[in-house]
């Protein structure tokens, strides 16, 4: 049969879709346009197909009431269809018993207690990357969930962390996954603990400060134990049916499993599952995974392949996000460089507040891996300094590891610098060289579960982190928190890393040293000059410009025996600036620099 789709009517926008509890019962709601007749089937009525039918509104819409059921039911739709007879799981279902099991009436209700959590400025950020199920799973049976990540929160505050990105966390198949393979868009992986679970998990990280950002997953669904797949029995082609494009739009890395971004229905159920994260979760933020492939089939710049649809579906999420809750950010993954991602929607941009820099990540993880010292090309580095989109510095997140670049071929910085050998100096120099750079860039910056204990190998979502590494690696984690410190300016002497400014003054190919200034406001206290060095050679005494007379104290030297024992505790003492214009700059200073370090200095605040 044909499909036809409209615009569904304001009275079903109004009373919502799914399983809807109240004080008489639950509202039952589904859109399944190809069907001849649809009945709420459970254990409730061994799954009787009579006793609870749903009544036929408009557009494809079916929808009852009933009061003798609430929250804790166990049910399902039964669609009589012209292919046949369906049972299949509610598409809104936000409790699942496993993902090929019932769907559940989730209890809205949820204590919150004194939540009055504020999002943190976007230039205070701090993200930190973590997979629930290995984040922190103390029973070896079975993989971490949102109770067991709870216990690791005042490890994150004592590190500085103010925000945690979660990875994909939606109902999948199996109990291990990277969760990028949603099978219920709407539940929380019952393996993680469920929704309530999630709940009490953001709760918890917002007592401690902790903004909840979550990853969502909006250019495939499935493909395993997917229920939306051919879900009242249309589709074309062989394709997916009502949820899912049916022609060569359908086709992704994962699938011909790509959301028809075209359809009213489609669209509203996407930008209804971005809104109950961020209304009915409270989660502060989201992250689009690969919305490269959101607006162009294959997740290119070639304008051949793109889908208007997709651009315009989540330009117009990020304006409902914007005009409901300003204060929530939605972070893109589109690596393509491009700036429209983050120009807002009225410059016809797509309106993501932020998004995760290539022009980062690569040329500084090459700059690191990159075995000979001659061969680091510091032009690049320099570049991936400075680089920002439509002149805002905070529309970049910054990181040398991530989900995807520990793993997909690739392994931990420390790892690629040192195959099997991660623990030695040379990866843990150059890892941490790169570590300073995430936190003194112009830019949001984050950084992956395990990075701050030297984490080796690659990332499997079957290997738990080894926390004893926090232990064994402790001076590294002081370093993080050092770093992290600086970061958010929490000694009122670095305000300068707070800032857009960032000027990249000295540049020495030969040598291999980079040095840059970085302003908020200016002056004593604000202006902070960062000093790499990416070869293996000291410079007792180097010189470099300064913008202002004075004292420059050292408030971080990354050779610092206390953050490792191997590490040579190279003599950085502070210096006075000299006149003398030195790097374009008014004044210059010398001081000493170990081989792959990284130096911070500012002034005393007036």
């Amino acid at each position: 049969m044909p499909y036809l789709d409209t615009p569904h009517s304001a009275s079903v926008l109004q009373s919502g879709m799914g399983a809807i509890p109240h004080e008489q019962g639950t509202t039952f709601r589904v859109w399944a346009p190809a069907a001849t007749a649809v009945a709420l089937v459970g254990p409730f009525n061994e799954w009787n197909t009579i006793t609870h039918p749903l009544t036929h509104e408009a557009d494809g819409y079916w929808a009852a009431d009933f009061a003798d059921l609430g929250p804790g039911t166990e049910y399902k739709f039964h669609l009589t269809t012209p292919t046949g007879e369906l049972r299949k799981n509610d598409p809104y279902a936000r409790e699942v018993t496993h993902s090929a099991g019932n769907s559940v009436v989730h209890d809205p209700n949820f204590e919150w207690g004194d939540d009055a959590f504020q999002m943190p400025a976007w230039n205070e950020l701090v993200i930190y990357e973590l997979h629930v199920g290995t984040f922190h799973a103390p029973d070896p049976e079975r993989p971490g969930n949102f109770y067991d990540a709870i216990e690791k929160l005042d490890h994150l505050v004592e590190l500085g962390i103010n925000a945690v990105e979660i990875m994909p966390a939606t109902e999948f198949p199996g109990s291990l996954s990277w969760g990028y393979n949603p099978a219920h868009p709407f539940a929380i992986e019952i393996d993680y603990g469920g929704p309530t679970a999630f709940k009490e998990f953001i709760k918890q990280a917002h007592r401690r400060g902790i903004a909840v950002i979550l990853d969502v997953v909006y250019n495939h669904f499935g493909p395993g134990d997917l229920d939306l797949w051919q879900f009242d029995g249309w589709q074309e082609n062989d394709g997916g049916g009502i949820y899912f494009y049916n022609d060569w739009r359908a086709e992704t890395p994962w699938g011909h499993n790509r959301p028809d971004f075209g359809r009213e229905a489609v669209r509203r159920y996407i930008r209804d599952n971005a809104l109950m994260w961020l209304e009915d979760f409270r989660l502060d933020g989201l992250r689009c995974d690969a919305i490269a492939h959101i607006r162009n089939v294959d997740g290119t710049n070639d304008p051949s392949r793109d889908l208007p649809d997709g651009w315009s579906l989540m330009k117009w999420i990020n304006e409902e996000i914007r005009e409901r809750m300003p204060w929530k950010i939605t972070i893109a993954e589109d690596l393509m460089g491009n700036d429209y991602i983050t120009r807002a929607p009225e410059e016809d941009g797509q309106g993501f507040s932020s998004q995760w820099d290539s022009r980062f990540v690569y040329p500084i993880r090459d700059a690191l891996v990159t075995p000979n010292d001659d061969d680091r090309n510091m032009h690049a580095v320099a570049e991936a300094v400075e680089a920002r989109y439509n002149g805002d510095a905070f529309q970049r997140v910054v990181y040398t590891e991530s989900h995807d670049e520990v793993a997909n071929g690739k392994a931990r910085v420390a790892e690629e610098i040192m195959p099997g050998n991660a623990a030695s100096w040379f990866p843990k120099k150059r890892s941490t060289l790169g570590a300073a750079l995430v936190f003194t860039v112009p830019g949001i910056p984050m950084i992956f579960q395990g990075q701050t204990m030297l984490a080796d190998g690659s990332f499997s979502d079957d290997q738990p982190l080894d926390w004893a590494r926090a232990d064994e690696h402790a001076g590294l984690g002081r370093l993080y928190q050092d770093l992290i410190r600086l970061r958010r300016n929490l000694d009122g002497h670095t305000r300068g890393l707070l800032g857009q400014s960032v000027d990249v003054h000295h540049l020495n190919n030969e040598d291999k040293i980079l040095a840059f200034i970085r302003r908020d406001k200016g002056g004593p206290g604000d202006t902070t000059i960062v000093l790499c060095n990416f070869a293996d050679r000291s410079h007792p005494e180097y010189t470099i410009g300064l913008p202002r007379s004075g004292r420059w104290r050292v408030r971080f030297n990354s050779d610092w025996e206390g953050y490792d024992q191997e590490f040579g505790n190279f003599e950085s003492v502070d210096t006075h600036a000299e006149e003398g214009v030195y790097d374009d700059q008014p004044y210059h200073g010398t001081i000493g620099l170990a081989p792959y370090s990284v130096l911070i200095l500012s002034q005393d605040p007036q």
